[in-house]
């Protein structure tokens, strides 16, 4: 080779002056980067836990519903029937499950009040309401409605 060439192939038509060269190209295509991320990636920032334990509440809330509907089927049905009821909510594992899912309850309720304000742009005069104003008499009904129970619990015979 002549100092004046490169190693690289010429460009140059093959069989005449008005041809068009033979070029060709390799298909190359770089990996694309996919780092590893671990099943158990929402576990390092609480905002995320907070997400995905607000998911599972669906989870409560549909034990609870299956709960009362065998309460009402076995209120609907004979005696016998309700006292195997009250004997299986007596179980020590099933009132932890109970307990558990009434912790997952109150989540849910204390979330869902917290995200009315977000979701409800409410404008007073041009402004828009303070999120209190809106969450707050969910918070009161939730107190009232809690209160009437427990005082109908308490005073009954």
């Amino acid at each position: 080779m002549s100092s004046g060439q490169s190693s690289a192939p010429a460009l140059a038509p093959v069989h005449g002056e008005n041809e068009q060269p033979q070029v060709t190209y390799t298909e190359f295509h770089p990996r694309w980067y996919r780092p590893q991320i671990s099943t158990y990636w929402w576990l390092g920032k609480w905002p995320y836990v907070k997400f995905i334990l607000r998911e599972l509440t669906s989870v409560a809330v549909a034990w609870t519903v299956a709960v009362m509907l065998m309460q009402i089927f076995a209120l609907t049905h004979s005696g016998a029937f309700y006292d195997g009821f009250e004997a299986l909510m007596a179980l020590p594992v099933m009132i932890l499950v109970n307990f558990i899912a009434f912790a997952f309850l109150v989540f849910h309720s204390v979330t869902w009040f917290n995200l009315a304000p977000k979701a409800m742009a409410v404008r007073v005069g041009g402004k828009r309401v303070h999120g209190i104003l809106i969450s707050g008499p969910q918070y009161l009904a939730w107190i009232a409605v809690s209160a009437i129970v427990l005082f109908i619990l308490a005073t009954r015979t």
